[in-house]
């Protein structure tokens, strides 16, 4: 009863001597506390808005461009040549004010006025000046006078101690290609993956578009573009993900994992506790704008902000048709509910959630009375029916608002998992597939992200998709690693902790049924999928760098010559790349299979000598880079193709070209995953501090997904997806063909170096 009378602030009750009122003094503190906490922040945001909305200038400086006008009229001057005497004129407090006063006014007014004018030049200039893409094209370490000129007008325009969205109103729209160019690109793209014949079908089917077609639908993409600030990322999320009706378990989530080496605790509630901690301190950050705008790497060029917006409280909810992205604004910062499976909701403060008995208290709760088939609800399939029909009202549509308000969603697995046993490079294959789909009922994959503890303290994380790229999710999961793993359980007192669980009512026949069908398939999927991780130590970017090539061109030649040998045949290639230097920018295609890429894959195989190989290769890497710079400077093929697809649908015509274009698979779909805070990692002085970074499953049911990591100077880590319903894939094969590649081309620079085969047998007896 106690715990009862202080979950209200007061109490009455009416008897025969009059009204009895009694007041909990706790409870109205904390109210108090609260609506304190939630005006703090609504000031914050009210500080922030307005600091990023006169970036590059400061608040500061309006009040120095009104001491300056002031100034200059007190010398008798008239900087306004006359537009201080006509908004004097038109004062509509002229009659009550002095002529002194209503002079100081017109000039308060005037200096406003002019100051929002630099404003709004400067935010152009800089706007124009983060157009020019043509510094990423020039040699390394040969930059031109022009882009000289260029950087230290970028740093002139940038302002100081931006905050995270500060730049978001200066970056530029992504700009439309000319149609004859993508079709250019396209055309010699899939020549080397196409016979004579059908390259010449192809190449007259993309003359016909051009001609005909493609000039119209392009005018309308070119009037989406003059309004839309982005005329590809909300119909990219749209149409590629929400509108998308297949389980997005393997098919679209992604995960990361924990450091490859280290566990700092092996408590699961110690763990769980300071990665809690570390994320909300991160989310503490992200509220008030004081996370660093993200850069490109070794420059001071800033990327788009957009996506930070959605990292906490978002889920994606289903529908019928579409989708749609709920994101929960939140102004209390300091507190926040635990809510556990099936249906206990616990309040703490971050001083309460710092002490792992928090979490201890929480794993021992016994669950054991619910029904699986309730844990279940959380599939997806058929998600949208199933949760109008059953979650729309009661208990039900009030635990799943909890779920779906929450900043994000955290399992404590019963499960251990990281590189141990006898067997490492078998349990980080485990150790990925948990993660993927774990038992396909104990994550919620519709959350923004899930946040995976072990029972040996390793963690992980699944992330949902469409609201964002894996680059966005990373720089979160850096920050969280680094920071839990320096915060140290100072205070293990028990905080005061009442746990209630309330036993769902029975769920229904026809939901019961839905809910078995649900898994099975889920099951199925996640049966199916091969994963093989493996870290490459024999020589990392470091050595590639001494070859003078890119290392990740380096990487990508030898993942298609390594499939290459494994099908004998080339493939139509995915490479992930960014376009953040345009606002509300997300990705782009590098379609790195190209002409050179074969030229040196069939003179390798062919057995050309070594100088030929070498020119080749570097014929290769230049060919990736370029491939890969049109693509980031918005000058890709497949988004404009893609949207070019779109308006055609909504006009109802069709296009024989793009409907091929589109149907065509990527067997070979890959992603590098960059650390890029690099400075809370020092691999120098503690080498063992190193993730193994994330991965994702295979795009194509025939092909392969492959995300790799480059790690400091001497490590790449690779993650190879694919199915085990295809006879022709195996991941362990093709990451020992990657191995194999990797060594290969390492002798051609190296000659000198030791027999492949033996390093590669050197290299599997130190993965075991």
């Amino acid at each position: 009863m106690a715990e009862a009378h202080q979950a209200v602030a007061f109490q009455f009750t009416v008897t025969p001597e009059g009204i009895d009122l009694q007041l909990s003094h706790q409870a109205l503190t904390e109210i108090y506390l609260s609506v304190l906490r939630s005006w703090k922040k609504r000031l914050i945001r009210l500080k922030n808005s307005v600091i990023t909305g006169v970036y590059p200038a400061s608040p500061s400086s309006w009040l120095f461009v009104v001491i300056a006008i002031l100034a200059t009229m007190y010398t008798r001057s008239d900087p306004s040549m006359g537009l201080i005497a006509k908004i004097q004129e038109h004062l509509p407090v002229s009659h009550s004010l002095s002529a002194q006063c209503q002079t100081v006014l017109s000039a308060v007014l005037f200096s406003t006025m002019l100051w929002l004018s630099l404003i709004f030049t400067m935010r152009m200039c800089l706007k124009q000046l983060l157009s020019y893409h043509r510094w990423m094209f020039e040699p390394r370490g040969k930059m031109t006078n022009t882009t000289k000129v260029w950087l230290t007008l970028v740093r002139i325009f940038s302002g100081r101690q931006p905050l995270l969205y500060s730049y978001q109103g200066s970056l530029p729209n992504l700009p439309v290609p000319a149609v004859k160019d993508t079709i250019k690109r396209y055309l010699e793209s899939v020549q080397p993956l196409k016979n004579p014949e059908e390259f010449e079908r192809m190449t007259s089917l993309a003359a016909n578009f051009e001609s005909c077609l493609g000039n119209r639908l392009q005018w309308y993409l070119k009037l989406k573009a003059l309004w839309a600030s982005n005329y590809v990322s909300d119909w990219w999320e749209e149409y590629i993900y929400l509108r998308g009706r297949g389980p997005i378990m393997v098919n679209s989530n992604y995960y990361g994992m924990d450091f490859l080496y280290v566990t700092p605790t092996p408590l699961q509630a110690a763990r769980a506790g300071n990665t809690l901690h570390a994320a909300f301190m991160y989310r503490r950050k992200l509220n008030k704008e004081e996370v660093k705008p993200s850069r490109v790497p070794g420059t001071v060029i800033p990327l788009c902000a957009a996506q930070c917006e959605r990292i906490f409280n978002t889920t994606r909810t289903p529908g019928e048709e579409t989708g749609k992205h709920t994101h929960t604004h939140t102004l209390n910062i300091d507190q926040y509910t635990v809510n556990t499976l099936p249906t206990v909701y616990v309040q703490y403060s971050l001083h309460d959630l710092y002490s792992k008995y928090t979490f201890t208290m929480i794993c021992r709760h016994d669950s054991t009375n619910v029904s699986s088939l309730e844990i279940y609800l959380s599939l997806r399939i058929p998600w949208a029916k199933a949760r109008k029909e059953y979650f729309s009202s009661g208990l039900n549509k009030r635990s799943l608002d909890c779920i779906e308000k929450a900043a994000f969603f955290v399992t404590l697995d019963d499960d251990e998992q990281g590189m141990m046993g006898e067997d490492p490079a078998a349990s980080l294959d485990r150790y990925a597939k948990s993660l993927l789909h774990g038992k396909c009922y104990d994550r919620w994959f519709d959350k923004s992200f899930s946040v995976v503890i072990y029972k040996n303290g390793k963690n992980g994380l699944n992330a949902e998709h469409s609201w964002a790229d894996a680059p966005v999710v990373a720089h979160l999961w850096e920050r969280r690693v680094t920071v839990s793993t320096a915060v140290r359980l100072t205070s293990l007192t028990p905080c005061c902790l009442t746990i209630q669980a309330y036993l769902l009512p029975p769920v229904c026949p026809q939901c019961q049924e839905k809910i078995a069908q649900s898994l099975s398939i889920a099951q199925a999927l996640a049966d199916d999928v091969d994963f093989h991780v493996f870290s490459f130590r024999d020589f990392g970017k470091g050595m590639i760098k001494k070859f003078r090539i890119s290392p990740d061109a380096f990487i990508q030649l030898v993942l298609q010559l390594a499939y290459y040998r494994d099908r004998g045949a080339f493939c139509l290639t995915y490479e992930a790349s960014m376009t953040r230097l345009f606002r509300e920018g997300r990705t782009e295609t590098v379609r790195s299979c190209s002409n050179e890429s074969c030229a040196f894959i069939r003179a390798l195989e062919g057995g050309e000598g070594a100088e030929v190989c070498r020119r080749l290769l570097r014929q290769a890497s230049e060919k990736h880079q370029s491939l890969y710079r049109h693509a980031m400077t918005g000058a890709g093929i497949d988004r404009h193709l893609f949207c070019l697809y779109v308006v055609s649908k909504y006009l109802g015509v069709e296009s024989p070209f793009l409907n091929e274009v589109l149907s065509e698979p990527w067997r070979l779909s890959t992603s590098q995953t960059p650390v890029q805070q690099v400075e809370l990692f020092d691999l120098v002085n503690h080498p063992e501090y190193v993730s193994c970074g994330g991965g994702f499953g295979p795009v194509a049911d025939d092909g392969y997904g492959v995300s790799y990591s480059i790690v400091g100077e001497n490590m790449i880590n690779f993650h190879i997806s694919c199915k085990h319903s295809c006879p022709q894939t195996d991941s362990h094969k093709y990451g020992g063909l990657i191995r194999q590649a990797l060594l290969d081309l390492q002798l051609l620079f190296c000659p000198d170096q030791k027999d492949p085969s033996k390093a590669d047998l050197r290299q599997t007896k130190k993965d075991m």
